[in-house]
Parts: structure tokens; sequence; C-alpha cells
């Protein structure tokens, strides 16, 4: 989920790492924060999300730096309330902190309230940026899944504050969608994260219990996709 920045001279991976090692070691983020929480015209702050979401593509202890920072609260603040242009580059920022971070990490995110914004961009009109959210709810569900970590009994923490959020019912909504990338994410998260704990409630009978296979083409989605509701 990592991007390359947007100037005419794109950089690899490990040189974008060392940009941003060069960054936190020239202590620049305590300048990106300021950036975030000053009143600052839209462009600034687009930029320093931009910047800040080049930093999360790169390791755990720069994300890590990003979190020491105190950077991920005002991230998340401009996710949720900012124009479209800066909660695009704010998605981004956080989606790349799941995708390379650790559990741990991961858990401190979802304490800053960060599922929500990311469950309303469900529905923005920008393809990509509904993929970036669910790449990032995605990683979340995973950690709820972990043993010991967000888990309550058989409940995975996680998918049930994305419920919470009215993320699940947008989710659903998006196996409709008409990119195929986006229609193929969503059923996987729904079979994945919520197909089995929808079958558990289902009366015991003597038939056989309803599969479901997704990629063979043995069975098809059902009309509609899967409603939990």
């Amino acid at each position: 989920m990592t991007r390359a920045p947007r100037r005419k001279a794109r950089l690899g991976k490990s040189r974008l790492s060392q940009v941003s090692k060069c960054i936190i070691d020239h202590q620049a983020l305590p300048c990106l924060l300021n950036l975030l929480n000053s009143n600052y015209k839209k462009s600034v702050k687009k930029e320093a999300c931009w910047t800040i979401s080049n930093i999360t593509a790169g390791t755990k202890d720069q994300i890590q730096a990003v979190i020491e920072a105190s950077i991920i609260g005002p991230l998340v603040h401009l996710l949720q309330n900012a124009e479209f242009d800066i909660k695009k580059e704010a998605a981004w920022a956080i989606s790349n902190a799941t995708s390379g971070g650790t559990h741990e990490q991961i858990k401190y995110f979802v304490s800053q309230s960060c599922i929500k914004p990311l469950c309303d961009l469900l529905v923005c009109p920008d393809a990509r940026i509904v993929t970036v959210c669910l790449e990032g709810l995605e990683n979340i569900l995973k950690v709820g899944e972990a043993k010991n970590l967000a888990r309550t009994g058989d409940v995975n923490l996680y998918a049930q504050m994305i419920d919470d959020a009215e993320g699940l019912e947008k989710i659903e909504n998006l196996q409709s969608h008409d990119n195929n990338e986006i229609y193929e994410k969503a059923v996987k998260i729904l079979e994945t994260y919520w197909l089995e704990e929808d079958d558990e409630t289902m009366p015991h009978g003597d038939s056989a219990p309803l599969e479901f296979h997704f990629g063979g083409g043995d069975v098809p989605v059902p009309s509609g996709g899967f409603d939990f509701k």
C-alpha cells in the first residue's frame, strides 16, 4: 500500500526510506505536527499529510517515530474533519501505517479513533481512496483476529467497532461497486470476518450447510451480495 512520491523524480522504496530517515534525524516531525495543528491553508496541510504518508510507508521504527511525535491524533482529526483533498492524504498515511506497523502500533491507531473516518470514506467517489481505506480496515481486522490482542471471547472487537461505525453496511454496499478490485476486496473482508460469525447463528438442520466459494467460480456470490444485518 506504499506510494512513491508524486514528484517528477520517483523514488524507490529504499530511497524513500532514506529520505524518511533524514526527515526524522533532522527533527522535522515536530514541524510537520505544527503544520497539521495550525491554521495553514489547505495546500500546506495536504502536503504535510502527504509527507507523513511516505514516512509511514517506511520501517516500523519510522512509524514509531511518527507515533512518538504525537502526529497520529491530529492526523486522524484531519481524516475525520478536513476537506476531501486533505482527507485523501491522511487516509494514505494511516493505511500505510497499518500495512507496515506492528500489532501494538495498529492497536494504538485504533485507540486514536481511526476506524470511523476510514469507514466514512468508503462512500467517497474516489475508487483509489476507497481501496486504501478498505486495506487499512482489513489490516486492523487482522490484528483483531490475533490471539490475546483485540479479541473478547470469540468476538473480533475491531469487527464490532467497524459495525458500530456503520462500516459493515458500507462494506456490504461495495459488493455492487463498479470497480472490480473494490468488489473483490469487499467480498473477501466479509467472507473472512463476518460470514463465519453469521453461519454460527444459523439453525442446524438435516440439510448440508450452504457454502460460498470465491475466485473459483464454483458457486456464485448471492445476488446482491452478502447482508449480515
